[in-house]
């Protein structure tokens, strides 16, 4: 088989190319990868204090990285959440049933107040 003239197989775009992208952050494999990092982090952190019998500085070094393992959880779980609240409004655009029936409640609650 003449390679020359063969195309490599499709296979999707690797992660160190889309990193830049829009919406990158929610890549599985790149959290697979921050987690891991993370993860390794305070396993080095830990064995460390172990080795230093409780140093003060790596009990805060650990803290820190604790929360901040936390807060980038917690961050891509809120826009995680915002990208599916944003995907149900443009479903609910898109159906006039549903706008149709908002219309009406809000007409029908108008007219009960007054």
């Amino acid at each position: 088989m003449d390679t020359a003239t063969s195309s490599p197989p499709a296979s999707p775009a690797p992660l160190w190319a889309t990193i830049l992208e829009p919406g990158s952050s929610l890549h599985p494999t790149l959290l697979l990868l921050l987690d891991g990092a993370f993860a390794l982090l305070l396993f080095v952190f830990i064995g460390l204090l172990f080795l230093t019998r409780g140093n003060v500085h790596l009990i805060a070094l650990v803290v820190i990285e604790c929360c901040l393992w936390a807060s980038v959880k917690w961050f891509v779980h809120e826009l995680q959440q915002v990208q599916t609240d944003e995907a149900q409004k443009d479903v609910r655009k898109d159906s006039p049933t549903v706008v149709e029936n908002e219309e009406s409640r809000s007409a029908s609650s108008k007219h009960k107040e007054e």
